[in-house]
């Protein structure tokens, strides 16, 4: 593992709902120094409500400067001008990105060597005023695919990074088969669980919380964000052909719910904190993962499919290649046919199984996931591989 080194991480916002960065950072902040800088360079922002209201709290973040989380690990929002085509835009921002960093490492670094690693597609161009003696490039998602995004913009950067990566890693099959051609230290590394935390939805003395409580069973449940990849109408769908059901959705809300929301047996519940989700875990019957199939969710490994098995809940989800692999605890369907009748089947399945979903679990930890992502990084498989090769 790596341990007294400065970990420099860029990556989308520290406050939102905790995701892979999170659980990693954190595990490296116990023997390294954590600078996370948020960064929200690679998108240009719309006139939209959801967007003004961000690039609010992004100035608010801005304007508090350095800021402490933890004793090893430091949140930094520097300014940029989210205009990732312009030249003139990647100037200013490297100026401005340059001295801010040079400034918080200065204070919170202690002179020990850095390391970047950045779940960012587009930050080679910063990479030369670093001085990092080791980069990483986690991708997590196909960055080209989201809305907002330059596509081409986006696939040149990306490639420039992974290129002058020292590991890439990958979370799906999809991502390694994009990344490996331009980096032979390609690595695919599905993502992990918080196991313990989510494990305790089968502790029988954790309560469940009162807004869920009093909704009837049974409970399908669904945690994360709701944005355009999740299947709206499928969900309609299959709430009003099962109105004896009851669907609990907790996350917020950046996509159009009417249709949702028309439905007496559906329960918006918005954002729940983190470390409540075990006991919401606890009231589902079933965990779903409704996503809509297109180019971008054909290469998303979802954490929630870990975290619900994690819980011991049943999983019904639409046919997303990575959650395949998850079979005999994941059953995949398509259509609203098909996903009630797959949630039928789940509704049915004895209780005791909910133990053996979990512990099919306890090997896939961000502990472990972090430990071979190090090791690549120490014994690089290009350089493994050579070794190997018969003379």
């Amino acid at each position: 593992m790596i341990e007294g080194r400065t970990i420099l991480c860029f990556a989308s916002g520290y406050d939102a709902p905790p995701t892979s960065k999170h659980h990693l950072m954190g595990l490296l902040a116990e023997k390294n120094t954590v600078l996370w800088v948020n960064y929200h360079g690679s998108r240009r922002p719309t006139v939209g409500r959801a967007d003004i209201s961000a690039g609010m709290g992004k100035l608010l973040q801005i304007a508090r400067g350095l800021q402490r989380r933890g004793p090893n690990l430091w949140v930094l929002t520097p300014p940029v001008v989210p205009l990732p085509s312009s030249r003139w835009a990647r100037c200013v921002n490297r100026r401005l990105l340059r001295r801010r960093i040079d400034r918080a490492l200065r204070r919170v670094g202690e002179g020990k060597p850095v390391q970047v690693w950045t779940f960012a597609p587009d930050v080679a161009y910063l990479l030369d005023d670093l001085d990092a003696e080791k980069v990483v490039y986690y991708c997590v998602d196909d960055f080209s695919q989201f809305a907002g995004y330059d596509r081409q913009q986006v696939l040149a950067d990306e490639a420039d990074l992974c290129r002058r990566a020292d590991l890439v890693v990958t979370t799906s099959q999809a991502l390694q088969a994009a990344k490996a051609p331009l980096n032979p230290n390609t690595i695919l590394v599905s993502h992990g669980v918080d196991y313990e935390h989510f494990a305790r939805a089968l502790d029988d003395d954790l309560a469940i919380p009162p807004d869920v409580a009093e909704i009837p069973q049974p409970r399908l449940g669904f945690f994360g964000l709701i944005h355009d990849w999740v299947d709206i109408d499928l969900l309609a769908a299959v709430a009003a052909s099962r109105p004896q059901w009851r669907l609990v959705l907790i996350g917020d809300a950046n996509t159009d719910t009417t249709p949702l929301q028309r439905l007496a047996n559906v329960h918006l519940l918005g954002r729940r904190p983190y470390e409540q989700l075990p006991a919401y875990c606890r009231a589902f019957d079933v965990g779903l993962i409704p996503f809509v199939i297109n180019d971008l969710t054909r290469s998303v490994n979802p954490i929630k499919l870990r975290e619900y098995l994690a819980a011991g809940l049943p999983v019904v989800a639409t046919p997303l290649p990575e959650v395949a692999h998850d079979q005999p605890y994941v059953t995949v369907a398509d259509g609203p046919d098909g996903f009630v009748a797959a949630i039928e089947s789940a509704l049915a399945q004895p209780s005791h199984l909910r133990t053996a979903r979990s512990r099919s679990m306890a090997g896939e930890t961000w502990g472990r996931k972090l430990w071979t992502v190090c090791d690549a990084l120490a014994h690089p498989p290009a350089a493994v591989a050579a070794a190997q090769a018969p003379a």
